[in-house]
């Protein structure tokens, strides 16, 4: 490893990829990722280089308060709980130090660890620690699991590629499973083993499917919550790295946040209006906001009797009410709450990073593109409760492409940036080039030609009479339509004639392009896992080059 920037390690053959060639992206998080040192209005705090993190260690161990032996010891339990290995005590202990700073990251619980960014956000957090370790700095990875999320639909599926090659989902919905419960407080019950047969049904036989399977059924199993399934996969992928599992929902951990909330509740309209001072400030700028922040805004949920976790709004000056239920509140009524049962509360997404650090003595979080979205807006909360803004980084980004996905690329002269114009496209560019060349010689042929005739005729109507010149503008367009749709009709008939091809290119789609998504948007790790075994996660780790901040398409062999 290359101590300066932590690089690659391992020879592949890898492309990078800019993200402003990949659609869909945000402008804000485009320029963040190509300049974010122009972006310190909203990232007082951004780096041009990971190498430059090492530089705050001194005001974050500065600025931290919470006392390390309560957060350690509910760390411990939490990840004795996920069955930790003794790498991941090692860690905690050494985060009792007081010289010690925390490389954070996190994602909800998704079923069999949700998409493939979640492996990368937890390897990347992993590769900044331990450079920082080289560089003679305590530092520990920990990955925020957020088990209070309550939109359960968002982590009850999982996708994987299938014995035929293409993408099948995945779900879990276990009964008492209703909206608004924290997938921290989602059971598994019985149907969790018809999951997990389902998966394995689908999955094509290798050398490492016995050894996914063994993995999967002690982690995923009746009784257990979400979080703690999801808890348990993380930890037999990664605790030989070290990386602390981080539980929200544990009491002790919400004990020690709750002055954090306490100022959050007694700063909220200051907050709000702060908050929509900057959404105001980035729409001014040409970005977006992330967030929708209203006027009745307010940054902590309140968790009822039965679980279920309520958004608060301000209804009146120091009055607030549950969004979907008639119970009201005081300041006065939620700051006694906080005190004397913390476990109730729980922040909104852009008071979550506050939270986080509050907690934490974080150096450096690894987000995504949304979340450097939003840190834009959050910025303003750490700002009015006087808390030093934590600098993030977008985490790690790949494709991953098979030698038999890499010769049917080859087969079609396609790369994979040609697929980001689609299917429909990349089919009727195939057919073309590689059945009926000359057909499509002749359709380009009889365009130009009418084309060439047309701006003839153009020509001397323009003469005669300006009438005439727009009415053959319009049945240009007309005729130019009905050959394309002749082209579109002749593209499909070939397809239906050369299914072999179709089939390829729909596999090949499914796979690197799911649901019209980059692969690690979509895809589960279990389909690597099945191919490679559990070393993929080494592989994975060995191509991390913290300099790059494009996305990579890895070329594996």
């Amino acid at each position: 490893m290359n101590e300066e920037n932590c690089g690659v390690s391992k020879s592949f053959e890898i492309e990078d990829i800019p993200f402003s060639k990949i659609p869909s992206h945000s402008r804000i998080f485009l320029e963040y990722q190509q300049n974010p040192m122009a972006l310190k209005k909203f990232y007082p705090s951004a780096v041009s280089s990971h190498t430059e993190i090492q530089q705050n260690v001194e005001s974050v161990l500065k600025d931290y308060e919470v006392n390390r032996d309560l957060l350690c010891e509910a760390l411990r339990d939490i990840n004795e709980r996920f069955g930790a290995s003794e790498k991941v005590f090692s860690s905690i202990s050494l985060l009792n130090h007081e010289d010690c700073v925390a490389v954070v990251t996190g994602q909800q619980a998704g079923l069999l660890t949700g998409p493939l960014y979640s492996i990368y956000k937890a390897l990347t957090a992993i590769k900044l620690s331990e450079c920082l370790t080289m560089r003679g700095i305590k530092a520990v990875p920990i990955f925020w699991i957020a088990t209070e999320d309550h939109d359960f639909a968002e982590v009850s599926s999982a996708f994987v590629m299938n014995n035929k090659g293409r993408l099948t989902q995945l779900k879990n919905e276990p009964e008492g499973c209703y909206e608004g419960l924290p997938v921290g407080l989602v059971k598994l019950d019985e149907s969790v083993n018809q999951t997990i047969e389902i998966l394995f049904n689908e999955l094509p036989r290798t050398d490492f499917t016995d050894e996914l399977q063994d993995l999967i059924q002690t982690c995923w199993i009746r009784g257990i919550s979400y979080g703690e399934a999801f808890g348990r996969m993380m930890n037999r992928l990664f605790g030989n790295y070290g990386l602390i599992l981080l539980c929200p929902m544990n009491r002790t951990l919400k004990q020690l946040a709750s002055p954090i909330y306490a100022k959050a509740v007694e700063k909220s309209d200051e907050i709000v209006k702060s908050l929509l001072l900057r959404n105001q400030e980035l729409l001014t700028q040409g970005f977006h906001n992330q967030v929708a922040i209203a006027e009745n805004y307010f940054p902590i949920f309140w968790q009822s009797e039965d679980g279920k976790r309520h958004a608060l709004k301000k209804i009146e000056e120091n009055k607030y009410q549950t969004k979907d239920s008639q119970q009201i509140f005081t300041k006065s009524d939620i700051l006694d709450l906080i005190k004397t049962e913390p476990f109730r509360f729980s922040p909104s997404v852009v008071l979550r990073p506050v939270v986080q650090d509050y907690l934490l003595p974080t150096v450096c979080y690894f987000g995504g593109a949304a979340e450097i979205a939003y840190f834009a807006q959050a910025e303003r909360i750490y700002s009015v409760l006087h808390r030093p803004v934590t600098t993030i980084l977008h985490r790690q980004s790949f494709t991953f492409i098979t030698p038999k996905q890499q010769r049917i690329l080859k087969k079609y002269d396609l790369e994979f940036q040609d697929l980001f114009t689609g299917f429909d496209e990349i089919l009727s560019e195939v057919i073309e080039k590689h059945i009926s060349p000359n057909v499509s010689r002749l359709f380009a042929e009889a365009e130009e030609e009418m084309n060439l005739q047309l701006n003839r005729l153009d020509q001397e109507f323009s003469k005669i009479d300006p009438s005439l010149a727009e009415n053959l503008a319009k049945r240009r367009r007309k005729i130019m339509y009905h050959i394309s749709a002749l082209r579109r009709k002749y593209h499909y008939i070939q397809a239906q004639k050369h299914q072999i091809i179709t089939r390829r290119l729909e596999c090949l789609f499914d796979s690197l392009l799911p649901l019209k998504h980059l692969q690690e948007r979509t895809l589960n790790v279990c389909t690597f896992l099945n191919f490679y075994g559990l070393n993929f996660i080494d592989t994975v780790y060995s191509i991390i080059d913290l300099e790059n901040r494009d996305h990579r398409v890895i070329y594996l062999d």
